[in-house]
């Protein structure tokens, strides 16, 4: 028995060297295309005129595919999701509020710049540079979530996401990114507790 375990971790230890003698040689994951900084640096909510407003600042990721892929005529989808709940000790939370702010970033070939439209109210806004648009669509200021009546007792737990996803592109396109599943990222949930 003891001739067995001994022989059982010297197949086992050598299994281990193999694997880490092996292990450079293997390649390397590609980058994705939405790889790069990619989070939320503070969200809060403040209350002006019994209306709660959001303010947030994201940091969505910048890279050479991206930029590609939007000179290419793929349209991304910027969404910020916005949960405020009531938490409860023995079920789950009150949700109270589930929204999300979708935003669309595309790529005006003739003019050269980045066009970032709100899909609620179609409003547009023009950008010189990719940074530019970025900065905008990772900026929320003031924007009006709940009216105070609407939530009842407190605290409240807020959670704010963003994601980016590929939306619209072009048909010689689609038939060749048909298979890619790496134009879809979410940040983490950025969640604190509300007390008004």
């Amino acid at each position: 028995m003891r001739s067995l375990c001994h022989s059982l971790r010297l197949w086992l230890a050598g299994l281990l060297a193999v694997t880490l003698l092996l292990a450079p040689l293997a390649p390397a994951r590609a980058a994705g295309p939405l790889d790069g900084m990619f989070q939320i640096d503070s969200a809060y909510v403040v209350l002006d005129h019994d209306v709660l407003e959001l303010n947030a600042q994201i940091q969505f990721p910048d890279n050479a595919r991206i930029r590609t892929a939007l000179q290419d005529a793929v349209t991304l989808a910027f969404d910020v999701e916005v949960i405020i709940s009531r938490p409860r000790h023995f079920w789950f939370n009150a949700t109270l509020l589930d929204t999300t702010l979708r935003r669309e970033l595309t790529y005006h070939a003739v003019t050269g710049r980045y066009l970032v439209r709100n899909e609620a109210n179609t409003q547009q806004q023009s950008y010189a540079t990719l940074n530019e648009a970025l900065d905008h669509l990772g900026r929320i200021e003031d924007l009006p979530i709940l009216v105070q009546s609407q939530l009842g007792a407190g605290p409240w737990q807020v959670s704010v996401r963003a994601g980016v996803r590929r939306g619209r592109m072009p048909a010689a396109l689609r038939a060749l990114m048909f298979w890619s599943g790496d134009w879809n990222r979410n940040s983490g949930w950025y969640t604190w507790m509300l007390t008004l």
